[in-house]
């Protein structure tokens, strides 16, 4: 693992040290799955639509027709 990620690193352009920092950085800065999940629901109920799993299974499938 820590020759692949100096491999990215060097390619990169960067120190290992710098590479990890970024990277972290980039992990850090998105949010976690749980206020993900609050912020999709939040939206979902202030939608008030409901589209059943079903509608999305077929209108997946007719897409690919």
């Amino acid at each position: 693992m820590r020759d692949e990620l100096a491999a990215r690193a060097a390619s990169s352009g960067l120190s290992l040290e710098e590479f990890l920092r970024g990277e972290l950085e980039r992990i850090a800065s998105r949010p976690g799955v749980s206020t993900w999940l609050a912020v999709v629901r939040g939206r979902k109920a202030r939608s008030q639509t409901r589209v059943s799993p079903s509608d999305i299974l077929r209108a997946r499938d007719a897409d690919r027709a």
